[in-house]
């Protein structure tokens, strides 16, 4: 992450029982099932990009935050977030969270913060990051991926 950061990183705490954290069997199957890569609307979306006619690479690990989507040769990025995980809506839905508020607050700021740390890393290595909701794709797939083909065209251009 970059050194440069201004903000204090935020201190997430072990989600352990001796750190006062517990879950149920049936929280923990639920939690099991969680994917954090290849979701449906990853899929959906790689699909359409590559019916476009574009080639990438996921979950490119030799570049910061490994992206979701890379396209190399247009410096692109492309990162589909869900929401619980990202911070959708943050202000009104923090104050949803019922059990083991003192975990997931900080673990949810520490992703917001972390994205917002990998979009300026990538950015001064000149690659255009764009960011989408996993229901955002779900529901508008088709102005997602315009968003992605009108920056590639342009690109093209140059």
């Amino acid at each position: 992450m970059p050194a440069d950061y201004s903000k204090e990183r935020i201190v997430v705490p072990r989600f352990n029982e001796e750190s006062g954290f517990y879950t149920t069997p049936q929280r923990s199957k639920i939690m099991s099932k969680i994917r954090g890569k290849n979701t449906k609307p990853e899929l959906a979306f790689r699909k359409a990009l590559w019916a476009a006619g574009y080639r990438y690479r996921i979950d490119y690990k030799k570049l910061i935050g490994k992206p979701d989507i890379l396209l190399k040769k247009y410096k692109t990025a492309i990162f589909i977030d869900g929401e619980f995980w990202h911070g959708y809506n943050w202000q009104e839905r923090k104050t949803k969270i019922k059990t083991n508020r003192e975990f997931w607050i900080p673990k949810i700021e520490r992703n917001m913060q972390r994205d917002h740390e990998v979009n300026s890393a990538l950015e001064k290595l000149n690659y255009v990051v764009f960011r989408f909701w996993e229901k955002q794709v779900h529901k508008n797939l088709d102005d997602c991926l315009q968003k992605v083909l009108t920056h590639l065209n342009a690109y093209e251009k140059h």
